[in-house]
């Protein structure tokens, strides 16, 4: 990409969303990944804002709220229609869009000012550009498909663009102006604009886009005659009213925490998602804004103590699209849970195998977790009871298509020349190797997803036995301990004093030192003798950066700090490894994952953490190096602080006993004092607080208690 999008402003609502530099503006150029985007679909891919012949210049952007976003520009030095020359900072544009997901509008207003002693009078001209692109093409995946993009026109008082897709659908964008323009030519339009001295002016604009099945030879107007034809923006307030507060708040005394778990809530509400009426937390703006197995699963545990009900919601939409047969293509089998499923051109004409695509090798298995951790939360057998079909053809995938090798791992070879070569989290080509360097050879059994089926059948286990199938739940629990077993023989490195990142094929190990061995902690995989060398490996300097765990030491053969995972520092896999520290007793050292993010964080826009950044040490540069084309918001990264404060707190849910464990609370030291309301645990609810002693330490009250519910406090020993 020409452009990064390191530094976009996005705003989001449903599945419209749109980003742009913090200008405002779409670069007129093709290589960037701005723009609006709808169902896998880049409507806009141009908007060029001009005062006179001059671009304004950006002073401020800031997206508050999650489909709302606000630009302050003003103006260089520029020419006016009669030749006088004004000095620069004299216009101030204020550029404020919202989106209305409802009726597929983006509404803007452009509040113009002259803070000048003078009059003037000058043009003001915006030029469009729509190409109608699947995301899949924008990323260079797939060639553009042999669709037909209309010549733009000027139509019922609106520049409408359309395109026929390949795929039957007319796809159309109409731009409505309030004034109308002066003047139109082609893609652009020009307002003569006169200002009194301080007078202020108001431009507004609507860019509705509608979609149309098997559309005529030529595009109808009823295609393009969109039903909100008013470009009224819509009441800031009746905005506010209508987001969703997750049902547990969180505050503290530490303004850096506070901004950065409010960011984090903010940003799982925008990328909030609905496909057949499920909701789920799409994977990632620009990219990955769809359903994502593994993405929305882990996102769905992160967010559980804050929100239960969008976690539920995405189980059931994964089961609806559990895998039936098997299909070499879309890397399907009975029983798997799906990678990734797309609605655009593209799919719809099977062009991508996306429909869905079952390239994982994980998210079965954390179908399972999730599901369980679920009922922890509420003590409620009825979603394991309504699911219990896939719960059954998830346990058969494991044990029958996941054990590809026969080995009693569950391990990956990819089926389809458009497929994963590598199908674990860290799925670009290059991420599983070897300690010489060579990339790993399939069958590929990843540590990590030993460790996720060990969770799922030991936690599912219990699910069965409340559920009054006791040896169904002992053969789980037979099952894990055999794997438990096996896995602390053949993955451990005795010299290393760690886990091998995999065992390729002929279960020989990848001598690897990775982040992976420490997600293996946070599934409880791991031998109490190994835990302790295993934490003491990872916070070595040549893992933990100062901001966070690499995805691989800077000792192997690959590392690489701008590798996607080949270096790199994702908050996301911090969390899940910060979980399993504390899972085994190693609070100081989760501690400091916690600190390194929230650090981090400070140094991102809006207190944003990205999808990753770079893996430079934090003493090279004094702040985080960012990573171009990183996506944010997304969803397991804005889960990842929220899902470190449930950790770090030890909030431990016991709902079948209507009782909530604290388990040796701790948070960074800057903290002194913290609140959780309205904590729902099964049928009640609980408000607790923490605050500091004398000695330091994090005592917790118990200050309201709703509904039938008992709260135990669990110090360190």
């Amino acid at each position: 990409m020409a452009y990064s999008i390191a530094k976009a402003v996005v705003i989001k609502q449903g599945n419209l969303f749109f980003l742009s530099p913090p200008e405002g503006d779409v670069p007129l150029t093709k290589e960037h990944g701005f723009g609006l985007y709808y169902h896998d679909c880049r409507y806009l891919n141009g908007y060029e804002l001009m005062v006179g012949d001059e671009h304004p210049e950006p002073l401020a952007a800031r997206s508050s709220e999650g489909p709302r976003a606000v630009f302050q520009l003003t103006t260089p030095e520029f020419q006016t229609l009669d030749g006088r020359t004004v000095d620069r900072e004299t216009i101030g544009l204020k550029w404020e869009r919202v989106i209305d997901a409802d009726s597929r509008v983006m509404h803007e207003r452009l509040d113009i000012q002259n803070f000048g002693f003078e009059p003037v009078e000058f043009p003001l001209r915006m030029r469009f550009r729509a190409g109608f692109e699947d995301v899949f093409a924008i990323r260079g995946i797939v060639r553009k498909s042999e669709g037909k993009l209309w010549r733009p026109r000027w139509m019922d008082k609106r520049l409408v663009f359309s395109y026929s897709g390949g795929d039957g659908v007319l796809r159309s964008l109409a731009i409505h102006f309030d004034p109308l323009p002066t003047g139109v030519k082609g893609t652009g339009v020009e307002f003569h604009l006169k200002f009194s001295p301080s007078e202020s002016k108001q431009l507004r604009i609507a860019l509705a886009i509608d979609e149309v099945e098997q559309p005529p030879r030529r595009p109808a107007k009823r295609a393009v005659a969109h039903s909100g034809s008013s470009v009224e923006l819509p009441d800031r307030h009746t905005l506010r009213d209508q987001r969703t507060k997750p049902e547990t708040e969180f505050h503290s005394d530490s303004l850096l925490l506070n901004r950065v778990m409010r960011r984090s809530l903010m940003d799982l509400q925008m990328l909030k998602t609905s496909l057949g009426g499920d909701e789920f937390f799409a994977a990632g703006i620009p990219w990955f804004a769809t359903l994502f197995g593994r993405d929305c699963l882990i996102a769905s545990l992160q967010a559980l103590a804050f929100w239960p009900e969008t976690p539920a919601n995405t189980l059931r939409l994964l089961a609806r699209y559990q895998g039936t047969e098997v299909n070499a293509w879309r890397d399907e089998q009975p029983g798997k849970i799906l990678h990734e499923l797309r609605v655009g051109e593209l799919a719809r004409m099977n062009r991508i195998p996306h429909t869905p695509y079952y390239g994982t090798i994980d998210a079965t298995p954390l179908f399972l977790v999730l599901l369980s951790r679920h009922a922890q939360w509420t003590g409620d057998l009825a979603l394991f009871q309504e699911l219990l079909p896939a719960v059954e053809r998830a346990l058969d995938w494991i044990d029958r298509y996941g054990d590809e090798a026969g080995d009693g791992y569950v391990s990956y070879s990819s089926n389809t020349k458009e497929g994963l070569l590598n199908q674990g989290w860290k799925d670009s080509g290059d991420a599983v190797m070897t300690s010489d360097g060579r990339l790993a050879r399939p069958p590929i059994a990843l540590v990590e997803v030993q460790g996720y089926v060990y969770l799922a059948k030991t936690s599912i286990a219990e699910l069965f036995e409340r559920a009054g199938e006791s040896r169904q739940a002992a053969r789980l629990r037979a099952e894990a301990e055999a794997l438990r077993a096996r896995f602390n023989r053949e993955f451990w490195m005795e010299e290393e004093g760690c886990y091998a990142l995999a065992l390729e094929s002929g279960r020989r190990p990848c001598r690897v030192i990775s982040s992976n061995a420490g997600q293996a902690l946070w599934s409880g995989i791991v031998d109490e003798r190994n835990a302790g060398r295993v934490v003491k490996r990872l916070m070595q300097p040549d893992m933990f950066s100062g901001w966070g765990i690499r995805t691989l030491s800077l000792q192997e053969r690959r590392y690489n700090p701008m590798g996607y995972h080949l270096g790199t520092v994702w908050p996301h896999d911090n969390s899940l490894i910060a979980a399993g520290f504390r899972r085994y007793g190693f609070d100081e050292e989760a501690r400091r994952l916690f600190v390194g993010l929230l650090d981090a964080a400070i140094e991102f826009d809006d207190h944003r953490l990205p999808e990753l950044f770079t893996g430079y040490a934090r003493g090279e540069y004094g702040v985080p190096v960012r990573y171009p084309v990183a996506c944010h918001p997304q969803a397991w990264a804005a889960g990842s602080v929220p899902y470190l404060v449930e950790t770090s707190l030890g909030l431990t849910p016991k709902a079948f006993e209507k009782r909530l464990e604290v388990v040796r609370p701790c948070l960074p030291d800057f903290v002194r004092r913290a609140e959780i309301q309205r904590l729902r645990v099964g049928k009640g609810s609980v408000d607790l607080r923490f605050e500091r002693n004398r000695d330091g330490v994090l005592e917790t009250r118990v200050v309201h208690v709703a509904g039938d519910l008992s709260v135990d406090i669990v110090a360190a020993s």
